[in-house]
């Protein structure tokens, strides 16, 4: 492409950019459009984060009461499936493989209860959160919480998708 047209065309893409119609200095309707389309956009993507986090504080009330009642139906439903274990422990394949496990992942080596009653959350993405809980047996050292519980938005749900230890 020759250099005159090269600039042409940026100038062009400048003078749009800046709502100038190419006619002269009145603003076209496209432009405006445009414009107005574009701030939309803007506005919505900076609301999509708040209302996630809001959305997540929703999700993670509600999966904590159901993991305080020890309601495992409720836990279930709000459960990605197959779901993540740690290394060397096989991944809970469906709902009927959670239920029968599900006191092997909340009463294993951390007590969630307790851990949920006393701990919040941490986002790592804007479509992650994650909660270390310490070894049932020591439930106090929270400096030794090696026990991840792993929270992700997917499908625009909220959902348990993973159980970690990280020293292993």
């Amino acid at each position: 492409m020759p250099k005159n047209l090269l600039c042409s065309k940026f100038v062009t893409f400048c003078r749009l950019c800046e709502g100038k119609s190419l006619a002269g200095p009145y603003v076209s309707i496209p432009v405006l459009k445009a414009q107005t389309w574009l701030a939309g956009v803007v506005i919505l993507l900076s609301f999509t984060n708040a209302f996630a986090e809001s959305e997540f504080s929703t999700f993670w009330q509600k999966f904590k009461s159901a993991i305080i009642a020890g309601d495992k139906a409720a836990v279930a439903e709000i459960t990605n499936f197959p779901l993540s274990m740690p290394y060397g422990i096989k991944t809970v394949k469906n709902k009927q493989d959670f239920l029968r496990r599900y006191d092997e992942m909340f009463k294993g080596e951390a007590n969630a209860v307790q851990c949920f009653a006393k701990s919040e959350p941490r986002k790592e993405s804007a479509k992650r959160y994650e909660i270390y809980c310490p070894f049932k047996d020591t439930p106090n050292d929270m400096e030794n919480a090696p026990i991840r519980f792993m929270f992700e938005l997917t499908k625009g749900d909220w959902r348990f998708v993973g159980l970690d230890n990280v020293n292993e």
